[in-house]
């Protein structure tokens, strides 16, 4: 096939001071075999004040400037100026795991058009720590909380490589549609992305307009280095739950709202009771056989104290119009030894 038979694809990442970051990411979009022409980078970045610039100019990125107070505001400012036919939402702290991962999502959402977008398996890497891939690779939700009030999704169906998956009864309650999530355009024009974005809201109004499924494509997707430390993560659960009272003022949908398997109070109750964490660690090390649920017991803990500080933060800075941004916690890839490629998991 000719580069100008692949339909055009905008990847759209929000920025702020993500020079740590942001190049191990671009590189991993430059590495794939999707055409170059028939893609396109867009950041919408918040000032920053690092070489975040530089870098996305190295790799031939689009920057837009992104005046608005989180970043929510960001990829809608992104979205609007881009111009392909699928959509990919990439963060800064995300490296694409697979070469041929966009291609190979594309051709599944072609081929699939009752599915609403195609979903990132989150791997390990050898630029992570233990925890980290507890958080993102274990858990792939990164927060006990959210985990523990999500329901699981069902495996429909698998064609080669390519999964179809749903929410198993009436429940809706499984955020999806960030880290590597590939959306068509369509799709998202159809529920008024480009007005009211907010990453698990495009998924859920997709959802609740009767498209039900949507793809995996097996071993694929992002490595995302959401945070490395317990520290780390404690102020990750702060700024996360001043970006979620924020979005909740202005909007008020939560797929945390559509019919739970756990409610929000037996949730925070069960971050404090240590039986639940430790049997789920244990029960996770069994299964797993991977000793790193052995960061689900302090984990736990730190996210129902991340809740709890973010909570007061709003309450006593809520009118601090960049109060996300002040609150973002640097973010860093650990040092490997030597210059080898990231584990990939087939």
């Amino acid at each position: 096939m000719t580069a100008a038979a692949y339909p055009k694809v905008s990847f759209i990442i929000p920025t702020l001071n993500a020079e740590a970051i942001l190049e191990n990411c671009l590189s991993s979009i430059a590495r794939q075999t999707y055409p170059r022409e028939r893609y396109e980078v867009i950041l919408a970045d918040a000032f920053s004040k690092d070489r975040t610039r530089e870098i996305a100019a190295k790799y031939g990125a689009t920057v837009l400037d992104d005046r608005g107070k989180n970043m929510e505001e960001g990829k809608r400012l992104a979205l609007a100026h881009a111009t392909g036919d699928y959509i990919v939402f990439v963060d800064a702290d995300n490296e694409i795991s697979h070469p041929d991962y966009i291609e190979k999502a594309v051709e599944a959402l072609q081929n699939n058009p009752q599915a609403l977008g195609v979903e990132s398996y989150y791997l390990p890497s050898d630029k992570m720590s233990s925890f980290c891939a507890y958080i993102t690779h274990l858990l792939h939700i990164s927060d006990p909380i959210c985990w523990l009030m999500s329901v699981n999704p069902t495996l429909l169906a698998k064609q080669g490589q390519v999964e179809r998956w749903k929410l198993p009864g009436a429940s809706m309650a499984y955020p999806l549609g960030a880290n590597g999530f590939v959306f068509r355009r369509g799709d998202l024009l159809s529920v008024k992305a480009g007005v009211h974005f907010q990453d698990t809201h495009v998924a859920l109004h997709l959802m609740q307009h009767g498209k039900q499924e949507w793809l995996r494509i097996t071993g694929r997707g992002v490595h995302h280095y959401y945070v490395q430390t317990l520290g780390g993560f404690l102020q990750k659960r702060r700024r996360a739950t001043v970006h979620y009272l924020r979005v909740q003022d202005e909007v008020r949908v939560s797929w945390m709202a559509e019919k739970p398997p756990v409610p929000h109070w037996l949730a925070a109750f069960y971050c404090v009771s240590v039986v639940g964490p430790f049997y789920h660690t244990l029960r996770g090390v069994v299964k797993d056989r991977d000793i790193r649920w052995f960061w689900h017991l302090p984990a736990s803990y730190l996210s129902l104290l991340g809740v709890a500080w973010g909570w007061q933060t709003y309450c006593s800075r809520s009118k601090q119009k960049d109060l996300i941004a002040s609150l973002q916690p640097k973010q860093t890839l650990k040092s490997v030894t030597s210059a080898g490629p990231s584990q990939k998991a087939e």
